[in-house]
């Protein structure tokens, strides 16, 4: 099993277990901010199950019909991941309005109390470990589950400081601006989510620095005239470069190849972590003026 499938079978167990816990003290308290950790519990736990799913996926070779791999699956999952948090917060949100109108009280505070104590414990743990996983393999799915489950570091901090103040103030509408509290941090941190996501769909360029350096690359060697139609995206581990090489026109096939393997190692070496799949096109001269679309590319001269 690859640390990747690890890390989303730990945390979807993780996830089962403290929805267990608070599930049940939640409903029996009646805290909105309890009730809301245990919610958001259950979203963690089927986000991970996703996860798993997206990186068994993710991880299959290129074939016949997904030629260049299913690397995307990961940006689907992250914009699932974060649709799904958005709307967990929107109904915690929900639930605090609910109790502030009711005027409910909380019971089971000493129990509840425990509880949190006990689930900021283990979420501290699960997210070093997914923090560290996700540098291991640079996978964009540990990455969101690591981020959610720091959301719930917080969140969890904070349940355990309303239940506090609730148990020694008995003003219950801590409660309700805790649970309230909780439920916007936990929309505004799906947006990075999201909008990372959906970037990568949409195959935005890769990093800047990079691109920078993948065009050092490229004129590092002498026989190389100029470049142009450079292009560049990521989907999961990998990176795609595609690129158009210029050479004098009286270079040698085999001259030109040597040259291009060259470069393609060195660009390969900017990052060992990623999985590079680089295209070059060898040009006998600049013929940039006659495509179609040079107006949107970038040439170099």
């Amino acid at each position: 099993m690859t640390p990747q499938k690890k890390a989303t079978v730990v945390s979807s167990s993780v996830a089962a277990i403290l929805t267990l816990m608070k599930l049940v003290i939640g409903i029996a308290s009646g805290s909105v901010a309890v009730l809301a950790s245990a919610i958001d519990s259950v979203l963690d736990m089927f986000v991970s199950l996703f996860n798993y799913f997206a990186v068994n996926n993710s991880e299959k070779p290129a074939d016949e019909t997904f030629n260049y791999g299913r690397g995307k699956i990961e940006a689907l999952a992250s914009v699932i991941e974060g649709t799904i948090i958005t709307i967990s917060g929107l109904f915690l949100l929900y639930q605090a309005i609910e109790k502030a109108i009711n005027g409910e009280v909380s019971q089971y505070l000493g129990i509840s109390l425990g509880v949190m104590v006990a689930s900021l414990i283990i979420t501290v743990s699960l997210v070093i470990y997914l923090n560290k996983i996700a540098k291991q393999t640079n996978s964009m799915v540990i990455k969101a589950d690591a981020l959610h489950y720091k959301t719930d570091v917080y969140t969890n901090a904070a349940v355990l400081v309303s239940l506090l103040l609730v148990n020694f103030t008995g003003i219950e509408l801590i409660d309700v601006i805790v649970g309230g509290g909780i439920s916007i941090f936990i929309i505004y941190s799906a947006y990075e989510l999201i909008q990372e996501g959906v970037l990568v769909l949409l195959d935005r360029a890769v990093d800047e620095e990079i691109v920078k350096d993948i065009k050092k690359a490229l004129m590092s060697e002498e026989r190389v005239n100029t470049y142009h139609m450079l292009k560049t995206r990521e989907a999961g581990n990998q990176i795609f470069v595609d690129v158009h090489l210029v050479y004098d026109c009286l270079i040698t096939l085999m001259e030109a190849h040597k040259i291009t393997d060259k470069i393609e190692n060195k660009i390969r070496k900017l990052d060992r972590s990623k999985d590079w799949v680089i295209n070059i096109h060898m040009d006998p001269y600049d013929d940039l003026d006659s495509n179609e679309d040079n107006h949107l590319l970038e040439g170099a001269h």
